[in-house]
């Protein structure tokens, strides 16, 4: 068994890992062999964000020194990753396949000559050696296995796609300074200013492992899908022609002109499954779906279907979930 280790990119928040920088790790830790984590910041991790790495296996965390300049800036970032990348000799690299994750993946292998794979829902070590990556393609109708031929492997693993696990036995990790020589094109831009989002306080819509999806079917009255939300610790998401409708912000939208989730669970309130939503969903693991006309489309890929109104069955569905849970 090889002893290079499997680099990890770690998405942190408010100093700490993110849930799905932890699901990478476990991912990671199911290749055999050392983990090491790199850490984009300006400054370098926390005692708890160190226990927290610790618990998920890691060994060495190396931060790039930035020299003052910002993560957030792709040049940046890929630059610094692949100086981390020559001063390890990782077997891959393993990120996040967020929005900015799948730009620094293909930066990073452009860099380093190899390839990327991103949007993955998995990734093993082969007999042989080499890493095989799964991948859910054409709307989730396929399931491909893809390899990187040459050079170091770079995948982007989706939210969701692997449960988080910490190791056996936490480790106490080394934290080691990596120099970086940036260039002039990731000097080339300044950033004066960066204002986040607001958050509501559930968990984001493509990292849940929950989501309840209102439709049309819903005329607009979120509330009993909101409540159903909250109580399974999800997120709550919407079809376009609600978006459309005003009914819901266009962030909530999953479909082809939305967001791409793969929950463990789906639940579908008032949706019809036209094909330009389900392409954005049909990967979650469990499709329950509720809609008054039985012959609708989401019904074909339900794993649990309910004819009936929205607003008779959700009422019954929060009141035994919760007399369940007070059992």
């Amino acid at each position: 068994m090889t002893h290079a280790p499997v680099l990890v990119v770690v998405d942190h928040q408010d100093g700490l890992p993110t849930g799905p920088a932890t699901e990478v790790l476990t991912a990671a830790r199911g290749l055999g062999g050392p983990v090491a984590a790199v850490w984009l910041g300006a400054a370098a991790p926390g005692d708890a964000a160190r226990a927290e790495l610790g618990r998920f296996g890691v060994g060495t965390v190396h931060v790039p020194e930035l020299d003052g300049l910002a993560p957030q800036l792709a040049p940046v970032a890929t630059e610094a990753v692949a100086a981390v990348v020559a001063h390890s000799a990782p077997r891959a690299v393993l990120l996040v396949s967020t929005y900015a994750g799948k730009e620094l993946a293909a930066g990073l292998a452009v860099a380093l000559g190899s390839g990327a794979v991103v949007d993955a829902d998995g990734v093993e070590r082969r007999a042989d050696g080499t890493l095989a990556a799964g991948k859910t393609v054409f709307g989730a109708s396929w399931q491909t296995v893809c390899t990187v031929t040459r050079g170091t492997p770079v995948v982007a693993l989706r939210p969701t796609a692997v449960a988080a696990e910490p190791a056996a036995q936490a480790t106490d990790p080394d934290v080691v300074t990596v120099p970086v020589t940036f260039s002039e094109r990731a000097r080339a831009v300044t950033v004066v200013e960066r204002t986040e989002h607001p958050r509501s306080g559930r968990v984001p819509l493509t990292e849940a492992q929950t989501v309840v999806v209102g439709g049309r079917g819903t005329e607009g009255d979120f509330t009993a899908v909101e409540e159903l939300a909250e109580l399974l610790g999800g997120a709550v998401g919407a079809t376009r022609d609600v978006t459309d409708e005003g009914w819901r912000e266009h962030s909530e939208q999953v479909g082809q002109t939305g967001v791409t989730v793969a929950p463990r669970l789906y639940i579908g309130v008032g949706v019809s499954g036209a094909v330009h939503h389900t392409v954005g969903m049909q990967a979650s693991q469990t499709i329950v779906a509720v809609n008054t006309d039985p012959e609708a489309p989401i019904f074909e890929i339900a794993d649990f279907g309910v004819v009936g109104d929205a607003a008779e069955v959700l009422p019954q569905a929060i009141e035994a979930i919760r007399r369940h849970r007070g059992a």
